[in-house]
């Protein structure tokens, strides 16, 4: 329901108790009798109709003075802080009237927000909290959470952390795996890694910066991951693909998960902790436009990307620095190595490619040299 539609239904709720207010108020009849006349002089003659003469006029009535009911002080007003205008600035943000943080001060924003739930309600629009608007407040939005007036999340108990071991700190290092935020072996201890691990996690998802697992993170990072097989968790590694090997391989591609891109070899050989799992056929950039060396990091994945600067599709995209990426090519396909990429790292097979576009992740490493 929105603000107005909320003032419009107290607005109404409250139009019955006004009108017995009035009634209420109404002042009590008195007596309906006529004053007598002070003085009354008549003079009686034989031959004329009696006549009545009063010898006082009657006194007019006098007008009502309107009376006027002041403002009632402020509670609240620009320049105050405290736990008060926390709360204001928590139960107005229920309302979405206040977007600032919740801070303490009664500032500008704060003096804005109030001004807006005062027209919502047809309230003066002072820009104060007095006594009839706070209780509007408090009638229309809930008591803020702790978090609601702190302005930010609150860490909950720790139920893993440094010095904690077992099977849960094994899962939790295998689903951190799967998220690209854990490399090696898993093991059953918590220590540094694993807090530093569970750090950057929570960094980037506006968590709490503790390193421990309370419920909130460990609930994020189960809904991101899926149960770990029993290989995952005893550190079984895949076997190689039928005929690969590590020989030749770059020594930085043989550790975590890493696109190894070979321009010596025209080739590039999918690795996850030091085991070759599949190996495809590369072109890279010509001359004029070549691939950049170095060790780079996926940030970005399409399947249908289509290149607006050099008007060719660019499917099953791995961009790893800037507009290069791992995909695949067409061309290549159609036309082997006679003419290099516009800098991309180029692909032939299709069906290859798609299995590696499924199985890289966002944060996975490209090693190019």
């Amino acid at each position: 329901m929105t603000r107005a539609a909320l003032a419009r239904r107290l607005a109404a709720a409250a139009a019955p108790a006004l009108v017995l207010g009035v009634l209420a108020g109404c002042a009590t009849p008195t007596s309906s009798a006529a004053p007598a006349p002070s003085t009354v002089a008549v003079t009686t003659e034989p031959t004329a109709t009696t006549e009545l003469t009063a010898t006082t006029e009657p006194t007019a009535t006098s007008d009502p003075t309107e009376t006027v009911t002041p403002l009632a002080p402020p509670l609240l007003a620009a320049g105050a802080q405290g736990d008060q205008v926390r709360e204001l600035q928590a139960r107005l943000k229920q309302l979405k009237s206040y977007a600032a943080p919740v801070d303490g001060v009664f500032a500008a924003s704060t003096t804005d927000a109030v001004k807006d739930f005062q027209n919502d309600f047809d309230l003066v629009a002072t820009g104060a909290v007095d006594e009839d608007m706070w209780k509007l407040l408090v009638a229309t939005t809930a008591t803020p959470s702790a978090e609601e007036l702190a302005g930010h999340l609150i860490a909950g108990p720790a139920l893993l952390k440094n010095g904690s071991t077992g099977a849960l700190v094994r899962e939790l290092q295998a689903r951190l795996k799967q998220l690209g935020r854990w490399s090696g072996d898993v093991t059953s201890t918590y220590g540094s890694a694993t807090s530093a691990a569970v750090k950057g996690y929570q960094k980037k998802r506006g968590l709490p910066e503790t390193g421990e697992v309370d419920q909130r993170t460990k609930d994020r990072i189960w809904s991101q991951t899926r149960k770990p097989t029993s290989d995952e968790l005893n550190n079984v590694k895949p076997a190689p693909a039928p005929g690969l090997t590590t020989s030749g391989l770059d020594p930085r591609c043989l550790t975590g998960r890493v696109i190894c891109a070979s321009k010596a070899t025209a080739s590039i050989t999918w690795v996850v902790d030091g085991v070759p799992l599949l190996r495809l056929a590369a072109r890279f950039g010509r001359a004029s436009l070549p691939t950049r060396n170095g060790v780079f990091s996926v940030f970005l994945k399409d399947a249908n990307f289509f290149s607006k600067l050099y008007q060719v599709p660019m499917p099953l995209s791995m961009f790893f620095s800037g507009g290069q990426a791992v995909h695949y090519s067409a061309d290549f396909a159609a036309n082997g190595q006679s003419i290099g990429s516009h800098g991309c790292v180029n692909t032939r097979d299709y069906a290859k490619t798609k299995a590696l576009f499924d199985q890289v992740r966002l944060g996975d490493r490209v090693v190019v040299y």
